[in-house]
């Protein structure tokens, strides 16, 4: 099961600390002796927040910060993250805890937090060695993503402290036109599909539905499964884009992760996970499960994936443009306009058809 265990690896090229400001800092902060065991290494993961591992004595801690170059100031916000897993984590046992904030930039050149590290199991597009992921085992794991999804949004926004966290009237519309809008600041090529699904979305927007907690970035490789048992999620990573709004935004953006096998050649090879493996569900199954366990009506559930895709695309979009005009030399980033191609396509693909 060692094997299995979301591990890390050397620093990428760009992306290096200030190892010796950071541990002065987590001198003073953090317990005394583990200096001399301190050491830093990369999780492989990630495309937005930057993820490492930190060991201080015989604990490890996990600190994010923002991508360097990045101008995107409230995609980043490490203060908003660290606002919202202090509140879960008390209350929700698949939060992890965080354990500091630093927002003084002389340490690191921008906030940074550091929480706990939750071990075990994530999922990315490419299984584990040592992971044989049967049908039987597949669809416990698409159950498993439903219901987790369906429990993050069943949870009382007051009880856990976040009545004031987020804005859900007229969350659909901001979302839709503030998207647009970056999509518009980070534009680099020519898409027109990307541009008609924008339009389609400002143009059908539905009403927004009872509020919840959202993640926003609900996929298998923000999953951390008990190695002992897959089918137990541990925690729940990467809460960057997490507020309060329509549940079924974030259930559209999970849909736009969950990559079938049918889907065209370009979709499965830009996947985040196994989602296209023997015995997982289809995105229809999975949206029947989720309304199940939920209770919510999905009837503009095409809405809801298609904005998903969109929103997705515009992220990869973002992202290339950091990487066109040279503020990450992250040679990972230099295909992502084919991404943004391929999804804004999915996207228009499903809205023609009205289905998912």
């Amino acid at each position: 099961m060692a094997d299995m265990i979301d591990n890390t690896r050397p620093i990428r090229a760009g992306e290096e600390l200030d190892l010796d400001a950071l541990k002065a800092y987590l001198t003073k902060h953090l317990p005394a002796g583990g200096e001399a065991s301190f050491a830093v290494e990369q999780f492989p993961g990630g495309h937005s927040n930057l993820t490492y591992l930190v060991r201080w004595g015989d604990q490890e801690y996990v600190l994010r910060r923002p991508p360097f170059g990045s101008k995107v100031k409230s995609a980043h916000d490490m203060k908003r993250e660290h606002r919202v897993l202090s509140a879960l984590s008390p209350r929700y046992d698949k939060a992890p805890r965080p354990v500091l904030l630093c927002d003084d930039h002389s340490v690191l050149g921008a906030d940074f937090y550091l929480m706990e590290r939750v071990r075990g199991v994530v999922l990315r597009k490419k299984l584990p060695a040592d992971l044989t992921l049967s049908p039987s085992l597949a669809a416990q794991l698409s159950e498993v993503a439903a219901d987790t999804l369906a429990e993050l949004h069943g949870l009382d926004i007051e009880a856990v402290g976040l009545g004031d966290f987020g804005k859900p009237k007229g969350y659909v519309e901001r979302q839709v036109s503030g998207w647009s809008k970056r999509y518009a600041d980070a534009r680099t090529d020519d898409i027109p599909a990307v541009d008609e699904v924008a339009a389609w979305l400002a143009d059908n927007l539905p009403p927004d539905g009872a509020p919840a907690i959202i993640h926003n970035d609900f996929k298998f490789d923000n999953l951390v499964l008990d190695p002992d048992d897959l089918t137990r999620v541990r925690g729940i990573l990467d809460w960057e884009m997490s507020t309060i709004g329509d549940p079924l935004m974030d259930l559209g953006t999970a849909l736009c992760y969950w990559v079938e096998a049918g889907d065209p050649p370009l979709m499965n090879e830009i996947r985040f996970g196994p989602t296209n493996e023997p015995g997982m569900m289809t995105r229809r199954e999975l949206a029947a499960r989720y309304a199940e366990t939920s209770g919510r009506d999905l009837s503009n559930i095409v809405f809801y994936y298609a904005f998903g895709l969109f929103k997705t695309a515009v992220v990869a979009q973002q992202i290339y443009y950091r990487f066109a005009q040279g503020l990450t030399q992250d040679q990972r980033f230099a295909m992502m306009i084919v991404g943004v191609r391929a999804l804004a396509a999915q996207a228009k693909l499903a809205i023609d058809n009205d289905t998912l």
